[in-house]
C-alpha cells in the first residue's frame, strides 16, 4: 500500500475593506498634502534637471513654467474650498440667523448681562410660588457686589434691574460680566431651580470660538440661548415660534449661500 503525503493548504483571509467616514480623512486636507508632496518632487526633478542639463541644449523653461502655474491653479481651488466650507461654517453657526434679530428685542437664557446706562436687567423665572428668596450679584471675580430680598414669591417671570451700585453704594462702571445668582426655597424648604434670562434689543452679533454672539444690553449671549423674539409692534414669539423663524432664516441663508457660491464657481469657470 502506498502512502501519498499531502501537504496542507493556508487559506489567506482577504483584506478587510478600508475604513470610510472619518478615515478617509478631509478631502480638502488630503488634496493639500498631495499637492504639496508633488510639489516637493517636482522641485527636486527640476534642481536635478538644472544641475545634469547639457550647456549647448539648456532646459527648455517654458515646460517648467507651465507645471507652476497649473500647480497654483490647484493651490487656488484648494483655497477656495476651504473658503467655501467657513462659509457654510458660519451660516451652521447661525450667523446669518443672528443678524437678522438685529434691532429686535430677544430674551435669552443667560446668568451673566453688563451693566449699561449704570443699570443692569435680568428676568428670572421661578417655576412654583417661594417661600424664600434671595437674589445676588456677583462681579467677574466671583465678589459679591448686590444682594437683596425680594418680596414677590409668585410663580413666574419676574423683572430684576440692579443701579449697578456695590455694598457700599459706590456706582460701578458700565461693563462686566456680572452674575444674576437666585436662591429660592420651595413651601416645604427645599431649593428649586430657577431659570435667568436677560431680555432687550439685538445691537450687535459677532463670531468667536466658533460660536455665534449676540449682544443685548452690552453683554454677549450665545444666540441659540433665545427662548423668544419680538419685533417692534408685535407680541413675543413663543419659543416654538422663535425656534421656527430660526430654523427658516437658516435654510435662507444656507440656501443663498449655496446659490451665490454656484454663481461664483460659473462666473470663475
Amino acid at each position: 500500500m502506498t502512502v501519498t503525503a499531502t501537504t496542507p493548504t493556508t487559506t489567506t483571509p482577504p483584506p478587510a475593506p478600508a475604513p470610510t467616514g472619518t478615515a478617509t480623512g478631509d478631502a480638502t486636507a488630503l488634496g493639500r498634502a498631495d499637492l504639496a508632496s508633488n510639489f516637493d518632487t517636482f522641485l527636486s526633478l527640476l534642481t536635478t534637471q538644472l544641475k545634469n542639463q547639457d550647456p549647448l541644449s539648456p532646459l527648455d523653461s517654458n515646460q517648467f513654467t507651465q507645471q507652476l502655474v497649473a500647480m497654483t491653479g490647484v493651490e487656488q481651488q484648494l483655497n477656495a474650498n476651504d473658503l467655501l466650507k467657513q462659509l457654510v461654517a458660519n451660516t451652521a453657526g447661525g450667523i446669518s440667523t443672528a443678524v437678522s434679530m438685529l434691532g429686535k428685542t430677544v430674551k435669552a437664557v443667560s446668568d451673566t448681562a453688563n451693566i449699561s446706562s449704570g443699570q443692569a436687567q435680568w428676568v428670572y423665572n421661578l417655576p412654583a410660588d417661594a417661600s424664600g428668596l434671595k437674589v445676588e450679584v456677583l462681579d467677574s471675580s466671583g465678589k459679591l457686589v448686590h444682594a437683596e430680598a425680594p418680596t414677590d414669591l409668585k410663580a413666574g417671570d419676574h423683572a430684576f434691574t440692579w443701579n449697578g451700585k456695590d455694598q457700599t453704594g459706590a456706582q460701578l462702571p458700565d461693563g462686566g460680566p456680572y452674575t444674576l445668582r437666585v436662591t429660592a426655597l420651595d413651601s416645604s424648604g427645599a431649593p428649586m431651580t430657577t431659570t435667568n434670562y436677560v431680555q432687550g434689543v439685538v445691537s450687535g452679533v459677532e463670531q468667536a470660538n466658533g460660536s455665534t454672539l449676540i449682544t443685548i444690553n452690552g453683554g454677549q449671549v450665545d444666540w441659540s440661548k433665545v427662548t423668544s423674539i419680538t419685533q417692534p409692534g408685535q407680541a413675543a414669539a413663543t419659543p416654538a415660534t422663535a425656534a421656527n423663524t430660526v430654523a427658516t432664516a437658516a435654510a435662507n441663508a444656507a440656501a443663498n449661500a449655496v446659490n451665490n457660491a454656484i454663481t461664483n464657481a460659473a462666473a470663475g469657470a
